[in-house]
């Protein structure tokens, strides 16, 4: 059976939020792998910001993402433990339109084959807020090189099949403007 045509590579407009009260961009490895990451897969990478783990600024920048057009995708890493100062779920939850239980399932079975029963204390998670998707992962470089190389990548890949999230950012755009 014949392949189907080839698909062009899309690049998608991404945001990187990296949540810290210590880290800098000097000292920030996880927020530049993200970037790096993504840049070498051939997106583009609109900004790159740190917040402290404050609820209320962490919801700010992730409103602020929403908001701008130019933003497609946010990668944010960090604030998704256990903790008290790990807020960045709740911060994410008041903007999300349409939960991706999937992301944060799959992530944790595939990082359960690197650190073992340690990847429970992860809340990552993915969810659609009106037409910008964004992924919260784990602060730990390693968690975001697993993200990104066994799961995001391909899924914002327009090449990828059966199918991807890049492909259906037509559709979320013109239905929500409907």
């Amino acid at each position: 059976m014949a392949d189907k045509k080839a698909r062009e590579f899309i690049p998608v407009k991404i945001a990187v939020l990296t949540v810290s009260d210590t880290r800098t961009f000097e000292t920030d490895t996880s927020g530049k792998t993200a970037a790096s990451l993504l840049e070498e897969a051939g997106h583009t990478i609109i900004t790159r910001e740190i917040v402290t783990d404050n609820r209320d600024k962490v919801g700010d920048a992730f409103a602020r993402f929403i908001a701008d057009e130019d933003i497609e995708v946010v990668i944010s890493t960090g604030g998704t433990g256990v903790t008290p100062r790990d807020i960045t779920p709740e911060a994410l939850a008041p903007y999300i339109t349409k939960a991706i239980p999937g992301f944060g399932e799959l992530f944790r079975a595939v990082s359960f084959e690197e650190i073992g029963t340690s990847t429970i204390q992860s809340r990552a998670e993915g969810a659609l807020c009106d037409q910008t998707y964004i992924f919260v992962l784990p602060g730990s470089t390693g968690a975001v090189r697993t993200a990104l190389t066994k799961i995001l990548l391909q899924q914002l890949d327009y090449r990828h099949r059966p199918c991807n999230f890049v492909e259906l950012l037509p559709r979320i755009r013109s239905e929500q403007e409907d």
